[in-house]
């Protein structure tokens, strides 16, 4: 009788996380995916915007959610434009 019993379901889920995390830590295409983040958020912040402050009738709280949402977005683009300057060297 074996001291540990692993269920064949969560044998095939371990097996693949392993596969997963033994490939190469930081993918070499990581800088693509950076640069189209903060390409993508360009056009979510001038909607989010365009939400904030052109839009007629906006609550109190939407305006605090989506002033919420533009610091997360800075913060955002803030983080993408360091990360593509330390892969690019």
């Amino acid at each position: 009788m074996p001291l540990y019993f692993h269920p064949h379901a969560s044998l095939t889920l371990d097996v693949g996380l392993l596969l997963v995390f033994l490939g190469p830590g930081v993918p070499l295409n990581i800088l693509l995916f950076v640069f189209l983040s903060v390409l993508v958020l360009v056009p979510c912040t001038v909607l989010s915007v365009y939400y904030l402050m052109l839009q007629s009738f906006v609550l109190l709280l939407e305006f605090i959610l989506n002033a919420v949402l533009l610091c997360f977005y800075s913060l955002e683009m803030l983080l993408g434009i360091m990360s593509i300057s330390a892969f690019s060297r």
